[in-house]
């Protein structure tokens, strides 16, 4: 992976009561990562949308924020998705609506048609904000998986460039591997020692993963690891939320077809109900 993953940054931009909020969050995350961003308007170009985004963007100028306008018409879907592929970008940033009465949030749909089809990262950000709120802690998955070397990898370069100081990887391990059934005190004492064995090896693997990365995005930082032995996509999204995390990392699902979204699992399981931001890694 290299060591700098988003050289772009898109966000569609939509001229909501929103708009200022998202505008700074995209903007902030392009001058943490030197990224160019991209800023992605479906409809018509027009002065006046386009004097609007550059007095917002003002006080970015002392960070030497690099961006670009994209007008173009379209369904919102095609637009951002054929934007993305055209100027390469590498991190699309996404905003998630709040439930009415409840403090949970989803995926909207076009947001959520954009994340299963998308072919570069996605953020997804529940509560934008003008003024930053620190990124003190993030959770990303360590499950057992070709992409989590890089998703990883990744999550510490974030937390590098965004000075969070505590990560916590997270071993998703599915229960079926404890192949006692539990019925007596010599079974749960064969089963305590099954999952044992199954935790050290687990940990012995992603600490060979953190021992590959550059010693700079690890040095100072509080790194935990937490095995958990449940349903896949729902146990981290709830460790994530119980831990207050500021940030959950994530593996790119590698497939999407019907079933998948029929029946809800891992990614599926955050998109239903976002913990805290989410980023998605291709």
């Amino acid at each position: 992976m290299s060591l700098k993953p988003f050289k772009s940054i898109g966000i569609g931009v939509a001229f909501s009561p929103n708009l200022k909020a998202n505008l700074f969050e995209a903007a902030r995350l392009s001058v943490f990562f030197d990224a160019k961003l991209f800023l992605i308007h479906v409809g018509e170009p027009s002065d006046d949308k386009t004097n609007t985004l550059h007095d917002f963007l003002t006080s970015f100028e002392k960070d030497h924020l690099n961006f670009e306008i994209v007008f173009k018409t379209g369904n919102p879907v095609d637009v951002i998705l054929s934007t993305s592929e055209e100027k390469k970008i590498d991190l699309l940033i996404l905003g998630a609506v709040q439930r009415e009465r409840f403090l949970k949030y989803y995926v909207g749909s076009i947001a959520r048609k954009i994340t299963r089809q998308a072919n570069c990262s996605i953020l997804l950000l529940i509560k934008p904000s003008v003024v930053r709120s620190p990124c003190q802690h993030i959770v990303v998955n360590g499950l057992k998986d070709p992409k989590t070397e890089n998703t990883i990898t990744a999550a510490f370069y974030v937390a590098n460039q965004l000075n969070a100081k505590k990560i916590t990887i997270v071993e998703e391990i599915n229960e079926d591997q404890i192949t006692v059934k539990v019925d007596d005190d010599k079974s749960l004492r064969r089963a305590t020692i099954i999952k044992e064995r199954i935790t050290l090896r687990e940990n012995s693997r992603i600490k060979e993963i953190i021992s590959h990365i550059p010693k700079e995005h690890t040095i100072d930082r509080n790194i935990k690891l937490q095995p958990i032995f449940g349903q896949k996509g729902y146990s981290i999204g709830h460790y994530a939320q119980i831990s207050r995390a500021d940030l959950l990392i994530m593996n790119a699902p590698t497939k999407m077809t019907f079933w998948d979204r029929l029946f809800p699992h891992d990614i599926e399981h955050i998109l239903t109900e976002l913990p805290t931001d989410v980023l998605i890694l291709q």
